[in-house]
């Protein structure tokens, strides 16, 4: 375990793990300081990470956009779309932010800090905040380095279809580490023929039931109410809405 002997060596420690991380050195460490710091280890609000991640989400999505765009140049726009949906959504950045080690580095508040688990919402958070912090630091060079190297397997994943079809798995795995529960998914309606039936699912993660889900079958059903579930627990939108 890492000896701090005050809270400015701690600090500074967070600072240079984070550049090791990223692979890139700050000029201005305010603006690096700032894509860490959550909320409740800010002074005041506007020392928290939340204005760069308002920019960083962006940032991200502009330059996915334009790196699918030429990635894939006989697709359509739908399919661009699908494809951008999964990879730059809170659910993927939460993801790219704990596979990267970005919760060692957090600067939170005292309440926050004595959480084993951080809510995967602050993790999306930080991942776009530092996409913000590396441009406004290192201009478009250095931050479409950083989202080529973070973003680009998970388009790979997500182009041949097995980030799409893991849904469920990575409901298992959140839901476990935050709520240790483990979903369950109830069939709520279905309608049509026998031979076009469609089913509608819900997940349920402990005495929380999400969004419910629309499906061709009860496998697709399931899959997009763990899509909804994993939306929601990130503060965002659910994907299949039924309202």
């Amino acid at each position: 375990m890492t000896d701090f002997s005050s809270p400015e060596s701690e600090q500074q420690w967070k600072l240079a793990r984070c550049e090791s991380i990223i692979d890139y050195q700050f000029n201005d460490q305010s603006l690096l300081l700032a894509a860490l710091t959550h909320a409740s280890g800010a002074e005041h609000r506007l020392a928290s990470n939340e204005r760069l991640e308002f920019l960083g989400d962006a940032i991200l999505g502009a330059i996915v956009c334009e790196m699918l765009y030429r990635r894939f140049p006989d697709y359509l726009e739908g399919d661009l779309t699908k494809i951008k949906s999964i990879v730059v959504s809170r659910v993927s950045c939460a993801k790219l932010s704990e596979s990267l080690g970005f919760q060692e580095c957090l600067i939170l508040g005292k309440g926050m800090a004595q959480h084993s688990d951080l809510p995967a919402s602050l993790l999306a958070d930080v991942y776009e905040a530092l996409v913000a912090a590396i441009y406004l630091d290192g201009g478009d060079v250095e931050v479409r380095r950083f989202i080529e190297a973070t973003v680009g397997p998970e388009i790979e994943l997500a182009e041949a279809g097995e980030l799409e079809g893991n849904f469920k798995s990575q409901l298992q795995q959140l839901a476990q580490r935050e709520f240790g529960s483990t979903p369950v998914y109830q069939l709520l309606d279905e309608k049509g023929p026998d031979h076009a039936k469609c089913f509608q699912v819900a997940a349920q993660v402990g005495g929380h039931r999400y969004e419910p889900a629309w499906g061709r079958n009860k496998k697709e059903a399931e899959q997009r109410a763990a899509n909804n579930a994993l939306s929601e627990i990130v503060d965002e939108q659910p994907p299949y809405a039924t309202d």
